[in-house]
C-alpha cells in the first residue's frame, strides 16, 4: 500500500495554470465584471475605513443574527454543493469542510460574536513621540484598504473572513471555489443584507465573480484596486498566488504538523496530545501528520500508541522500529513524511534524541505547529528555541493553533511566512500602520 497523496481539491487548483500577466489589470481600458467588482470595493473601502467601532460593530451583530435566522436558507445551498462533490467523488476530508450544518452555522454565528467582543484594531497608537524640534510623532493603526480572499470549498472562510475584515475596516473580496458556489452565494447574500441594514455599505463584502481561471487571474493582478490577496487552501493554490500575483501576498501555509514525544514524558498525557493531535478532526491544516517518538520510551509507547490511533481508525505509516512492534503498519517512505494526509494517515518514526527529531521537523515541517510531550523543562526549553515553526507547543495539541483558540476571534489564515504576518492572523494583523505627524508651523531648515 503507498502512502496517500494529498487529496485534489476540485477546483481549487483553478490556477495551477495562469500565466504571467501582459498587462496590469489597472491598466485596462474597460473594466470587466471582476475589476468592477474590484472599484467598488476600494470605493466601499473609502466609506469604510472611518466608521466609527459602533458602526462596524453593529454590523457584525447584524450578521450573527442573520445567520442563524436564515439557517435553513444556508443549509439549503450548502446541501447543492455538498451533493455534487459526493457525486464528483471528492475525497471525504474534503466533503468534511465543505458542510455546513445548523450546529456548525451557530458556531460561525458565535466565532461573529466573538469578534465583536475583540478590541477594536483601528487608530490603536503603535508608538509616539515628542521630537528634540517639536514635532508630535503619532504611528497609528489603519485598515488594508481592499483584501482579497482566495480559498478552497470552506464556506466558514466566507464568514469569518468578512466579518475580520469589516471589523478592521478593510472590504473584502471573496473568491472560493466553484464547489462551494451554492454556499458562498447564500451567505454573502446574507453578508451584504446585514451590513446595509447597519447603515455600511453593501460592497464592502462582495463575492468575485466568474467560475473560471481567468478571473483568479484578474484578481491576482488587480494591483491599484486589491492592496493585498490572502490565500487559504492546498499547496498548489497557495504556490500559483504567491508565484502569479502582482498584488501583494500574504502567504499562507499547509499544515505538515509533527509531535514529538520525549523520553521523559508521561505515556498517558501524550497519547491523548497524539491521538486529538490527529483524530480530533483530521482534515484540517493544524492536525499532527507526523509523531516522532524517543528511543528511550519507545518499547512502552509504540504499543499503547498504535492501539489507541487504531481505536481512532488512524493508519500508521512507520519505520521498521514502528512496523517491528505490531501489524498493520503502512512502510513509511520519503513521501510519507513530506505529506499533509487530511485524513486518518500519520507518519511514524522512532528518532535517538530530541536534536534528531528537531533535525528531522526542520527537513519536512512546513512551518505550521510542532509539539513536544516531556516532563523535561530544559527539553521543552531546547525545542521550542531550535524549532523554527509558526507555533510550538509544549505539552498541548496541535489543534489549539487556531485564531479562535488564542483568543483572536474567527481567524483569516494562519500564516507561515515571516514577514508582517506569522500564525493565526486576527485583527492586528489586517492593518498597516501610518504616521501621523503634528507641528506648529514646523519648517525643514
Amino acid at each position: 500500500m503507498s502512502a496517500p497523496q494529498i487529496p485534489e481539491q476540485a477546483t481549487e487548483q483553478a490556477t495551477e495554470a495562469a500565466e504571467p500577466a501582459t498587462e496590469q489589470a489597472t491598466e485596462q481600458t474597460q473594466d470587466t465584471p471582476v475589476l468592477a467588482t474590484a472599484r467598488r470595493a476600494r470605493t466601499a473601502s473609502a466609506e469604510l475605513a472611518p466608521a466609527p467601532r459602533a458602526t462596524r460593530d453593529a454590523a457584525l451583530l447584524a450578521v450573527a443574527d442573520a445567520l442563524l435566522a436564515r439557517t435553513d436558507e444556508i443549509v439549503a445551498a450548502n446541501a447543492e454543493d455538498v451533493a455534487a462533490a459526493r457525486a464528483a467523488g471528492t475525497p471525504a476530508s474534503v466533503v468534511d469542510r465543505l458542510t455546513l450544518t445548523p450546529e456548525r452555522i451557530a458556531g460561525i454565528a458565535s466565532d461573529v460574536r466573538d469578534v465583536i467582543a475583540l478590541p477594536d484594531p483601528v487608530g490603536q497608537v503603535q508608538r509616539g513621540s515628542t521630537l528634540p524640534n517639536g514635532l508630535e510623532l503619532r504611528q497609528v493603526r489603519v485598515p488594508l484598504g481592499v483584501v482579497g480572499i482566495i480559498y478552497e470549498a470552506r464556506p466558514n472562510v466566507t464568514v469569518d473572513a468578512a466579518a475580520l475584515c469589516l471589523k478592521s475596516g478593510n472590504a473584502v473580496l471573496l473568491r472560493g471555489s466553484s464547489s462551494a458556489r451554492a454556499s458562498n452565494t447564500a451567505l454573502v447574500a446574507v453578508l451584504r443584507d446585514a451590513v446595509a441594514s447597519a447603515g455600511l455599505p453593501a460592497d464592502a463584502v462582495q463575492l468575485v465573480p466568474g467560475e473560471s481561471r481567468e478571473s483568479v487571474k484578474e484578481l491576482m493582478r488587480a494591483r491599484g484596486l486589491v492592496d493585498v490577496l490572502i490565500p487559504r487552501g492546498g499547496a498548489s493554490l497557495i504556490r500559483t498566488v504567491v508565484q502569479e500575483s502582482t498584488v501583494p501576498v500574504i502567504e499562507t501555509g499547509t499544515g505538515n504538523c509533527h509531535v514529538y514525544v520525549d523520553e521523559s514524558a508521561d505515556i498517558d498525557t501524550a497519547l491523548a496530545i497524539l491521538v486529538n493531535s490527529k483524530a480530533q478532526r483530521p482534515s484540517v491544516c493544524n492536525a499532527a501528520e507526523t509523531v516522532l517518538v524517543h528511543a528511550g520510551i519507545a518499547a512502552d509507547f509504540l504499543p499503547r500508541a498504535l492501539t489507541a490511533l487504531a481505536e481512532a481508525g488512524v493508519t500508521v505509516h512507520g519505520d521498521a522500529a514502528w512496523q517491528a512492534t505490531g501489524e498493520g503498519v503502512v512502510p513509511a517512505t520519503d513521501e510519507d513524511w513530506g505529506c499533509e494526509y487530511l485524513s486518518y494517515d500519520i507518519a511514524a518514526a522512532v528518532v535517538p534524541s530530541l536534536d534528531a527529531a528537531v533535525e528531522h521537523i526542520r527537513t519536512w515541517t512546513s512551518g505550521h505547529t510542532e509539539a513536544i510531550v516531556t516532563q523535561d523543562t530544559s527539553a521543552a526549553r531546547r525545542f521550542t528555541t531550535l524549532v523554527d515553526s509558526a507555533a510550538v507547543m509544549v505539552n498541548a495539541s496541535t489543534r489549539f493553533t487556531d485564531g479562535a483558540q488564542f483568543g483572536f476571534g474567527a481567524e483569516i489564515g494562519i500564516s507561515t511566512q515571516k514577514l508582517h504576518a506569522r500564525g493565526p492572523m486576527g485583527l492586528p494583523e489586517l492593518t498597516s500602520t501610518k504616521y501621523v505627524v503634528t507641528g506648529d508651523g514646523h519648517i525643514r531648515p
